[in-house]
């Protein structure tokens, strides 16, 4: 198992005036959903005729979950027949000029050709006011929070050198995917994951496995099949 190492600074800043009144950043271990929460760790397997764990127990899935920070929303939108509707007191005036609302637009000209593409619709743009900046050499992956199924939205992914782009603002276009959805998104609902990246050069080395190779593979597969938590135990960092 690694040795942990010091936690590296990410700052997020925001305009003073609305230091009391935007949700901060969270530790994405902090935000874990109440469906995974309330899921049981093990369940009945009707194949195998056996008890086995659920993915709350996956260390892979939970580990994906609880990286870098989530971006919360940062006021309760109502959503109704189509329409979006807040109500958002931000002082007025100040030094910084930044978005008064918490959604923008995007018009679909600018994902045509793609998946994303409806003449009828628009894709949304979540504003965030924080700033961030990352240590030097890091980027940061912005992404839907991860295997947050239960959203009606799905965000676009970005990566922002976030070492160098450290004062300006990052917003969050999403999909909107559930159009069925009527009701309101609470303040706080994570509307993007961001994951430092440390900048780095790779090469891709492909071959076939050793003798050598190939049997620690068999062994591994054999050990991980028949001792639970393993990976847990022995690999997880």
């Amino acid at each position: 198992m690694m040795k942990s190492q010091e936690p590296l600074p990410l700052k997020f800043r925001c305009p003073i005036e609305l230091e009391t009144i935007l949700p901060p950043p969270i530790p994405a271990t902090l935000g874990l959903p109440g469906w995974l929460k309330a899921m049981p760790s093990q369940a009945f397997n009707l194949i195998n005729m056996r008890e086995e764990d659920t993915i709350k127990r996956c260390p892979p899935f939970v580990d994906a979950m609880t990286s870098g920070f989530l971006i919360p929303l940062m006021c309760d939108l109502r959503i109704e027949n189509g329409t979006i509707t807040w109500d958002f007191d931000i002082p007025p005036g100040g030094v910084i000029d930044f978005p008064r609302s918490p959604v923008g637009f995007h018009d679909a000209s600018q994902v045509i050709d793609t998946p994303l593409f409806e003449a009828d619709r628009f894709l949304i743009k979540f504003h965030n006011l924080w700033s961030i900046e990352a240590p030097p050499g890091y980027s940061l992956l912005f992404t839907h929070p991860l295997n947050r199924f239960d959203l009606p939205f799905t965000t676009l992914s970005g990566m922002v050198d976030c070492d160098q782009y450290r004062d300006g603002w990052i917003h969050f276009p999403a999909h909107w995917h559930d159009t069925n959805f009527s009701g309101v998104l609470p303040m706080g609902t994570p509307i993007a994951q961001c994951i430092p990246i440390k900048r780095e050069s790779w090469l891709a080395h492909t071959a076939p496995f050793s003798a050598e190779e190939a049997q620690r593979v068999e062994e591994l597969a054999k050990a991980v099949k028949n001792e639970p938590g393993l990976y847990r135990r022995k690999f997880r960092a």
